[in-house]
């Protein structure tokens, strides 16, 4: 049973920093990418970043672009999103995410299986 976990989230400043961490349990070699998604109320749950299984590539989307940093320890089955230079328009529920169907991009919330719990990211003005 895959189970993600996701920590890290908080109150944050403008322009400050935040490093998002997700534990990630059960995972079998056939769990290709995994990703960072997040969501606000009354919109869709937007991709940011993903870090393939296989190779390691990464991909960001273009709010993430330069500011966040997606990695991934596989030896302790972590992964984690470096957040720099914050934005009030940064905040949402971040959520990390696995079992990467294989089709589509892997910056689409509807190509992953699996889903953390989320953890809420509020950056001030």
């Amino acid at each position: 049973q895959v189970e993600l976990v996701e920590s890290g989230g908080g109150l944050v400043q403008a322009g400050g920093s935040l490093r998002l961490s997700c534990t990630a349990s059960g995972l079998t070699s056939g769990d290709f990418a995994l990703g960072w998604f997040r969501q606000t109320p009354g919109k869709e749950r937007e991709g940011m970043a993903c870090v393939t299984g296989r190779t390691g590539d990464t991909y960001y989307s273009d709010s993430a672009k330069g500011r966040f940093t997606i990695s991934r320890d596989v030896a302790k089955n972590m992964l984690y999103l470096q957040m720099n230079s914050l934005k009030p328009e940064d905040t949402a529920m971040y959520f990390c995410a696995a079992g990467f169907s294989g089709v589509g991009s892997p910056l689409q919330a509807a190509a992953y299986k699996y889903w953390g719990q989320g953890t809420q990211v509020t950056v001030s003005s």
